[in-house]
């Protein structure tokens, strides 16, 4: 017999909201921690204007690393769902 689905609960077919805030609630947390990490060389791009490229790469940077930390983390939490 094939495991259930992550998120649907087995009985009934429907969606298992605990279990989707349980998963979306971290996710959104380091999101918002990548966010806030970008907006200090933001803020500063936009503050200097000397160094406005120097810091606009800087925000990119921070932002790509960081969106790759996300999925990164994404990947693992799914396989790690997917042996349960």
């Amino acid at each position: 017999m094939s495991p259930s689905p992550p998120f649907i609960q087995q009985p009934s077919g429907t969606i298992d909201i605990a279990q989707l805030l349980r998963e979306a609630i971290p996710l959104a947390k380091l999101i918002g921690l990548v966010s806030l990490i970008a907006l200090g060389p933001f803020a500063l791009a936009v503050a200097l204007g000397v160094f406005r490229r120097l810091f606009t790469l800087l925000t990119q940077f921070v932002l790509a690393v960081g969106g790759g930390i996300v999925l990164m983390y994404v990947i693992t939490r799914a396989i790690q769902l997917a042996e349960e």
